[in-house]
């Protein structure tokens, strides 16, 4: 088996991961270019779907929705300064993914990078950093607004560095978050219980999940905004025409299939913004953990039960 064309693929749900030799991509379109992969994200998205398959994905299917790498072919319309480029991206769950030596994918849906950027780094980066973009542009200016943000991980971390860089008052509730570091980040305060919250918070952003957002809704002012970084609410949780909230989901899945191009460019321009403020550190996220390429399934299973950061390398990028 040559170790350059190889690819990570789904058997049956619950199972292991199966590693098996693949063809270069021959045909592609003339939108689209081949990225060799030099470096893997792992999200929870990953590991919840292997175990799932909600998605229906057949044998052979090749997951990962991030990934980094070098851009090698073009299609006939892609400009030719991409060849060459360092980019990072997210690929649809409903397309070969990330786990592989070489994925395709549309030119206008990869963030280019900086030349000297981590390839390790910027694959760990594109769905926690577009997550936390939606969720911020979810809502109008919050200049000395008030919000509660729930959860303190990837996507949240990123998430209070934007609220606080735009003059956004942020408190955080997180039972076990490093109170230097979320302070450091620009957290006014760490709540360590719910019972701590009051009923004063312009915006809420949960990314625990539903029941979660539930029962924090009530620390919404009128006409506030609960925003889903993790399920959504199927239901109003309060009588029409009382407190007025907003209520909002994100999903950045969903824009593979119902974004349309201006929705990608302009994210992908947010996108390349916030790692030029990680090359000049003016962003900070987390280290991930390194695992090579073939140690995938074992990488699968230290982000599920670690809940950091995890990344899967070819090489020592």
């Amino acid at each position: 088996m040559n170790s350059c064309d190889l690819a990570w693929q789904f058997e049956e749900a619950g199972s292991p991961l199966l590693l098996s030799s693949i063809a270069p991509p021959l045909n592609i379109n003339e939108n689209e270019i081949v990225v060799l992969n030099k470096a893997m994200g792992i999200n929870p998205v990953d590991w919840k779907f292997i175990k799932a398959n909600p998605l229906a994905w057949p044998p052979g299917f090749t997951p990962g929705v991030d990934g980094a790498g070098i851009v090698i072919e073009t299609g006939a319309s892609v400009p030719k300064e991409f060849i060459g480029s360092s980019v990072c991206y997210h690929q649809s769950l409903l397309l070969p993914g990330s786990f592989a030596t070489y994925t395709v994918l549309k030119f206008q849906r990869v963030m280019r990078l900086p030349q000297s950027f981590s390839l390790s780094k910027a694959a760990s980066l594109p769905c926690p950093m577009l997550t936390a973009i939606q969720a911020f542009n979810k809502l109008p200016s919050m200049q000395n607004k008030k919000v509660l943000v729930s959860g303190f991980g990837a996507v949240t971390k990123i998430l209070i560095q934007l609220l606080h860089k735009n003059g956004v008052k942020i408190d955080l509730l997180s039972p076990s978050a490093n109170k230097t570091e979320a302070l450091s980040l620009g957290v006014n305060k760490v709540l360590r219980e719910q019972s701590r919250c009051q009923q004063q918070y312009h915006a809420v952003f949960d990314a625990k999940g539903q029941q979660s957002a539930t029962k924090l809704a009530s620390y919404l002012k009128a006409n506030g905004h609960l925003v889903c970084i993790q399920d959504r609410i199927e239901e109003p949780l309060f009588p029409a025409f009382t407190n007025s909230i907003s209520y909002h989901e994100v999903a950045l899945g969903s824009l593979h299939s119902y974004g349309d191009e201006q929705d990608w460019a302009e994210l992908i321009k947010e996108g390349e913004a916030l790692i030029s403020q990680l090359d000049n550190q003016t962003l900070i996220t987390d280290t991930p953990k390194v695992f090579p390429f073939e140690k995938l399934n074992e990488a699968l299973t230290f982000s599920e039960q670690s809940n950091a950061k995890t990344v899967v390398s070819q090489s020592a990028l």
